[in-house]
């Protein structure tokens, strides 16, 4: 009995020897030496983690940084382009300009605007709920005001409005990182260009319905009409599905699109006070909020 004992401690032990020389020779044979530029450029990196770069983090941005030759398609929302250029002269590349970018809410849907059918009475989750029904206000396609995109966002840079039930994005706050993009159910929000002096113009409404049963629905929803289309001297505006979309790249901020709108869906952001002449009057016109 003790001999079996001894026997087998001897073997298990001679095994585990083994295993171990075996191990630590293809640890060896297959060790991955990892850049020390990537500790360099990661420390570089503001450390949000948010993953406005694509990826799942800063670690894996600065591996992909990196590995890069080129940078012109990689960007850091939160630190810009002075972060950028830094991650650039550590690798010794250059790293294009990017004009910066902000999170537009592109739904109008207030409880003025569209005022509510029916209670919904459930799981506080825009999530839930677009699964669940249309919405309170019978739009298929409105923001649901449950919150969301409040939840995904890092940076303090979107909250509810109370008066309106509608999300507000702070220009301050807002790194376009696109957490809320993600978070929202309904592809309301959309990262647009920030515009000069923060000033930038597009079309607060993504339902597709015709004119009619959005109309119903929302006092201010876009109805396919295709005036603003027409407008447009520089071809920036489309018209798919009943709604009609403005390029931030084509858009001039000419303004000229949004007079014509019948349902005062096109927004215009922070311009200055409109000044319209009517005989020897005249009149300015305010932008109202929602």
């Amino acid at each position: 009995m003790n001999e079996t004992l001894v026997f087998a401690v001897i073997s298990l032990s001679a095994i585990g020897v083994i295993s171990a020389i075996i191990l630590y020779f293809v640890a060896r044979k297959f060790k991955v030496i990892e850049d020390p530029r990537i500790d360099i450029v990661a420390d570089l990196l503001p450390g949000a983690n948010c993953g406005g770069c694509g990826l799942a983090g800063c670690r894996a941005f600065a591996e992909e940084l990196v590995k890069s030759t080129d940078l012109s398609k990689l960007n850091c929302p939160v630190g810009g382009n002075d972060t950028m250029k830094q991650v650039a002269a550590a690798l010794g590349l250059e790293a294009p300009e990017k004009d910066p970018m902000i999170a537009v809410v592109r739904c109008s849907g207030s409880r003025v605007n569209a005022p509510a059918k029916v209670i919904y009475d459930s799981a506080t989750s825009c999530a839930f709920a677009h699964v669940l029904s249309a919405g309170e206000s019978g739009c298929p396609n409105g923001c649901l005001g449950l919150g969301d995109c409040v939840v995904s966002c890092n940076f303090d840079a979107i909250y509810i409005d109370e008066v309106t039930g509608l999300p507000v994005v702070s220009d301050e706050n807002c790194v376009a990182c696109g957490a809320c993009v993600t978070a929202c159910p309904r592809s309301i929000i959309e990262l647009r260009l920030k515009g000069k002096k923060d000033r930038r113009i597009f079309v607060s409404c993504v339902n597709t319905e015709k004119g009619g049963p959005a109309k119903k629905n929302c006092a201010v929803a876009c109805i396919g009409c295709g005036k603003c289309v027409k407008e447009c001297p520089y071809e920036a505006i489309t018209m798919v599905n009943n709604l009609a979309y403005i390029d931030y790249n084509k858009c001039r901020l000419c303004r000229k699109c949004e007079p014509v709108c019948p349902t005062s869906a096109i927004l215009e952001m922070n311009f200055p006070a409109r000044k319209e002449k009517s005989g020897d009057t005249a009149k300015v016109t305010e932008q109202t909020e929602l």
